[in-house]
């Protein structure tokens, strides 16, 4: 069963800048836009798009503090992702099993 909004969470997580966004949040906890741009390749405003994608897909949250924008994760979000990915990897296995204990009657 899909939770709510996986697909965009999924859409958001397909993108190579965002992944490296959320793990420098995994890694550092939360960040203002200065020191999640800081060492990328890519222009703030960027980064900002992206996050405001990883915001939409409900991945993170921000907040004011004074004149930056504090950026975190949200690990109740990330762990319906994660549950999702082990109740698939779990039916996987199942069609595996399957298969095999089929092959091998034959």
């Amino acid at each position: 069963m899909w939770p709510t909004g996986a697909a965009s969470a999924f859409a958001a997580l397909g993108d190579e800048t965002r992944l490296r966004l959320l793990a420098q949040l995994c890694d550092h906890g939360p960040q203002s836009i200065a020191r999640l741009t800081a060492g990328m390749s890519v222009s703030r405003q960027a980064v900002t798009k992206h996050l405001q994608a990883l915001q939409a897909a409900g991945l993170l949250r921000s907040a004011r503090a004074g004149r930056q924008c504090i950026w975190e994760l949200r690990p109740k979000r990330l762990a319906e992702v994660s549950r999702y990915i082990e109740d698939i990897s779990a039916q996987w296995d199942a069609a595996l099993a399957r298969l095999r204990a089929m092959v091998e009657i034959r």
